[in-house]
């Protein structure tokens, strides 16, 4: 598929998807998201990509929410198969065996906040903003908001801005514990690319170990969590990775993650 609307780059085992849609502030349209779907298969068949940076071309937007030219042309049965599509892609961010960084450069709006919120963690530009103002327009995410942000900070904050629509500055974001890092608007991706190198150095069956075993584990009660965490600690052990670490670290050297998650 050729791509109109995100550009889609791997280089040394770190894919990036930058949305591209600048003149409408990289809005999410059902193409945009037929694109970012396939760069989703792309990624799951190459075992030598172990991390995802999202970003926003330009330096006004990350995803400005959703295309309002085209959510208003809905009815309501396409307006379900819209959030659909968009609630399984953005969730296909989640469901990755690899780590996923948001790299947020402007506003993170509506889906762009959703789509972040699947990331694994957020780093933004001093000049980000976040927020979910659909009900501003009179309806309410649809993208996963509702479920990912009273997860992520706790659901009082998480209503106060569901009901509201306000927008907070990078800052606040950090404050509340949507964002991890807020960098210069210059060093944003430097950053990003720096951590998603240290990451991609680990083994592969340990990245997708702990993200499943941390998602999985907030889904349950903590007995049951330390049971995921026991189950996928074997079966590191049992990997080409956690025999080389444990290898490496006997021997007073680096070691050299090769394993791939089929064998």
């Amino acid at each position: 598929m050729a791509y109109d609307n995100i550009i889609f780059d791997v280089t040394e085992g770190i894919a990036t998807i930058t949305f591209n849609r600048p003149k409408a502030l990289n809005a999410l349209n059902g193409d945009l998201l037929d694109e970012m779907a396939d760069a989703l298969d792309k990624i799951e068949a190459d075992e030598d990509i172990r991390v995802l940076v999202l970003t926003g071309a330009g330096d006004k937007s990350f995803v400005a929410g959703a295309d309002i030219s085209e959510l208003a042309t809905f009815n309501p049965l396409q307006a379900k198969s819209f959030a659909k599509k968009g609630l399984l892609t953005i969730g296909r961010l989640q469901a990755l065996a690899i780590p996923v960084i948001a790299a947020v450069n402007g506003f993170a709006l509506g889906g762009g906040s959703e789509m972040a919120l699947a990331s694994d963690f957020i780093y933004a530009s001093e000049n980000a903003t976040f927020g979910l103002p659909e009900i501003k327009l009179g309806i309410i995410p649809g993208f996963g908001g509702t479920q990912r942000l009273p997860r992520l900070i706790g659901a009082n904050m998480a209503k106060e801005m569901i009901y509201t629509g306000k927008l907070i500055p990078a800052a606040e974001a950090q404050k509340v514990g949507i964002v991890n890092r807020v960098c210069a608007p210059d060093a944003l991706m430097e950053e990003a690319l720096k951590t998603a190198k240290e990451i991609a150095a680990k083994g592969k069956v340990s990245l997708r170990a702990a993200k499943q075993a941390i998602n999985s584990g907030l889904n349950v009660d903590l007995a049951t969590g330390c049971q995921i965490e026991t189950d996928a600690f074997a079966l590191c052990m049992a990997s080409v990775d956690g025999k080389e670490g444990t290898r490496a670290f006997i021997e007073k050297r680096q070691p050299e993650f090769k394993g791939t998650l089929k064998g």
